[in-house]
């Protein structure tokens, strides 16, 4: 199995692999122009560089510079989708966010998890773990979600918040590590 097999599948992978790398760099590649080389005035090459970064991005949806992510492929964003600047997707594993959903400024989605061993952690090695968004969720800005989490349906995720664990549809989350603040049932 190849080092980018072992990555596809969710296995222990080496993040330094020629193959990985190259595909890093085609990512970091189209970011940078997307961040950097485009203005407003020009939104239609900027969308046609954002479908070429990320293919599986609704065409109702906005994603606004600066954005980063390792490889792009890997992140399905659904309809009518708002993702705001300085955003940053480690979608070595999938990230999948729902339709309606506002995801605002400066939030992170990680989803490579390195190993809890010291010595392992000394080699250039790490899984990822995907992360999902249900729709109608709103994430406030200054956000980080960690590897594995799941985020429900209809959901309100309070700024500056760091997401550890998986949250309930209709559930209001905040603080560091994020808790339930109240449920949003009516």
């Amino acid at each position: 199995m190849t080092e980018l097999e072992k990555l596809l599948a969710g296995e222990l992978y080496d993040y330094s692999d020629a193959e990985i790398a190259q595909l890093h760099g085609k990512a970091y590649y189209l970011s940078m122009k997307i961040n950097n080389n485009l203005s407003f005035d020009n939104l239609e090459e900027m969308k046609l560089l954002q479908k070429e970064l990320l293919p599986n991005m609704d065409e109702s949806s906005t994603v606004l510079p600066p954005f980063r992510c390792d490889l792009g492929f890997r992140i399905k964003i659904g309809k009518n989708v708002t993702v705001n600047q300085n955003c940053t997707f480690l979608d070595n594993a999938p990230i999948e966010i729902g339709d309606n959903c506002l995801i605002g400024p400066d939030c992170h989605f990680y989803t490579p998890q390195h190993p809890f061993d010291y010595e392992q952690r000394r080699k250039p090695v790490e899984k990822s773990l995907p992360i999902k968004i249900g729709a109608d969720t709103w994430i406030g800005g200054n956000v980080t979600i960690c590897p594995g989490v799941t985020i429900g349906e209809r959901c309100i995720v309070g700024a500056g918040s760091v997401v550890t664990h998986d949250v309930e549809s209709d559930t209001m989350v905040a603080g560091n590590p994020a808790r339930v603040i109240r449920s949003l049932k009516s």
